[in-house]
């Protein structure tokens, strides 16, 4: 009876292999956006050994390829210039079309709730109804990728990609619309943006597990995070499960907005982070450009993990080529984690992309970063990178510290001199440190001549 019963098992599992149907992954839907002059990945499922070909609505070009016996098959396409709309058909024993295909710039946009804010996720975001109601931009797609968690890589991810619209703008993230339309507007190419974030979640989530295999420390950290209300806890948890499915699709590059949630273990961020970042470059094959946002001050408590969190962001610059990072500090709300002005979010990122990835736009982008402390005596002089035009806002410069050898930090004031800060304290006649807008809530008024805001940092 058993014997029977297994062969009747197998009958019915090569009786599906023989009726299989030529199968995509969902990504691949009407109405999606295809890197421009590029070659992009298109893979599938299909029967052992059948012949599948895929013909470009652009150039009516056709790609053959067999499917092997693990059934999934692969073929690289070469995409045109940005246009559109087009057809792709994807042949085997059946035949699916693809419609109203954009080839344009595609951008992947993930974190955790200040990425998935929308126009309308509870109090919103500042103009939502004005917003709302212009969101009229057929070029801009939008892919919404849902919450799934796994203990293993998946294969596919449901989703479809969609028309923006007043409709479909308003629940999708605002951070990553916003910053199409102004892409869209200086380049005047097809966007398409695929919205791959969830609310509560550590960086751990989003990281392999083959990272944390190789570095003790962050293992330890991974370790340390435990399943809460909104995120699940264990590592690799969402990249399994909504990165790995869509890696081979090809992107232009990707936000991120996320640290809110590794507050809990913030000493480890900026390794954690970045090795984050080279791991999802080596499963995609290149060093795409990855621009990111420092967390707003907010009220954390007593202890000082937000700062903490927005100056291991300041110093994961250096460890990630070709990242970019838009300061806060100057549109927060501390007593909401989620401020409303995704506006400036937005546009910031995408002031950063124009100049330094597509070379469409001229002037300063990036916020003032400390670059050195020089010693003269009692006072000591700070230099920054991208600070031409240096003002504060208001008649005293605030938030500036510094210590002696005994490590105490007392308030220092502050003068502007050729774009470089002298400061000095009674309180200190042998300066060892400098430190400014160190705390969880601060609001400092130091800005560049481009009316962006000087990041926290601390010379230690």
């Amino acid at each position: 009876m058993k014997a029977k019963l297994f062969s009747l098992l197998i009958l019915v599992s090569w009786t599906h292999l023989l009726k299989a149907e030529v199968t995509l992954p969902d990504i691949f839907s009407d109405n999606m956006v295809l890197q421009r002059n590029t070659e992009v990945s298109f893979w599938g499922w299909g029967n052992i050994n059948e012949e599948v070909t895929i013909t470009t609505g652009w150039d009516q070009k056709q790609y053959t390829v067999k499917t092997p016996l693990d059934t999934k098959w692969k073929v690289l396409i070469t995409t045109p210039e940005a246009g559109g709309p087009y057809e792709i058909r994807i042949k085997g024993e059946n035949e699916i079309v693809l419609q109203n295909v954009l080839v344009g710039e595609v951008w992947l946009c993930s974190g955790q709730s200040n990425m998935e804010w929308s126009a309308t996720t509870n109090a919103g975001i500042d103009n939502a109804e004005e917003e709302i109601r212009n969101a009229d931009y057929p070029n801009i797609r939008l892919l919404t990728i849902p919450k799934r968690t796994s203990r293993f890589p998946q294969e596919s991810v449901p989703g479809n990609w969609e028309v923006c619209s007043p409709d479909t703008m308003k629940d999708f993230s605002a951070v990553a619309y916003l910053f199409a339309r102004r892409l869209q507007g200086e380049l005047n190419v097809p966007i398409g943006l695929i919205d791959n974030a969830w609310g509560g979640t550590p960086a751990e989530v989003w990281t392999p597990v083959s990272v944390f295999e190789g570095y003790g420390d962050l293992k330890a950290a991974a370790e340390a995070v435990k399943d809460n209300r909104w995120s699940p806890g264990f590592p690799a948890a969402l990249y399994n499960a909504m990165v790995h499915p869509i890696v081979p699709f090809k992107i232009a590059g990707t936000l991120w907005y996320q640290g809110e949630s590794n507050t809990a273990n913030p000493n480890t961020y900026a390794k954690l982070f970045s090795k984050m970042v080279g791991s999802w470059r080596e499963a995609w094959g290149y060093e795409f450009p990855f621009y990111y946002v420092q967390i707003a001050p907010y009220k954390y408590g007593t202890e000082e993990v937000g700062v903490l969190i927005r100056d291991q962001q300041r110093r994961a610059l250096e460890m990630i080529p070709r990242s970019g990072m838009v300061v806060t500090s100057d549109i927060a709300t501390i007593d909401d984690i989620h401020p409303p002005n995704k506006q400036d979010v937005g546009l910031r990122l995408a002031n950063i992309a124009l100049k330094d990835h597509y070379i469409k736009i001229e002037g300063s982008v990036h916020s003032p970063l400390f670059r050195k402390m020089v010693i003269q005596g009692r006072r000591v002089e700070i230099f920054f990178d991208n600070a031409e035009g240096l003002f504060s806002k208001g008649k005293k410069i605030t938030h500036f510290e510094m210590a002696g050898n005994d490590g105490q930090f007392y308030p220092a004031k502050a003068i502007i001199k050729d774009d470089k800060i002298i400061l000095s304290s009674k309180e200190v006649k042998a300066p060892g440190k400098v430190r400014y807008a160190w705390d969880n809530i601060a609001e400092p008024n130091l800005f560049s001549g481009a009316g962006l805001p000087v990041s926290c940092f601390t010379s230690d």
